[in-house]
């Protein structure tokens, strides 16, 4: 079983370098998944994110999301949850049948 990978550590640059590498920068974004944090005189100002973490981070602000969350984490704890292996058996019988 895999664990998801723990998320990289934003990266610090200046808002002039970002504005000369732009290009380089939303590469790196993109395809590391590295946000950007950049800073204006020492100060950070603004973050560039990949879009899918942008969209992330908006659905935990989704009432409904947070409610299926608040859910699962309070079947989880009183003991409904199962084993993951269990549930792939499952999924995988499934979509074999489907």
């Amino acid at each position: 079983m895999s664990r998801a990978q723990p998320r990289p550590r934003p990266r610090r640059l200046a808002v002039t370098k970002a504005r000369v590498n732009l290009g380089a920068v939303l590469r790196h974004v993109h395809e590391d998944k590295v946000p950007i944090i950049l800073e204006r005189n020492g100060e950070p100002v603004a973050v560039i994110l990949d879009v899918d973490e942008y969209e992330d981070r908006l659905d935990l602000h989704d009432p409904a999301v947070k409610a299926a969350i608040d859910e699962s984490r309070r079947q989880f704890e009183a003991g409904k949850g199962r084993p993951i292996e269990e549930f792939f058996a499952e999924l995988e019988t499934e979509l074999v049948g489907a």
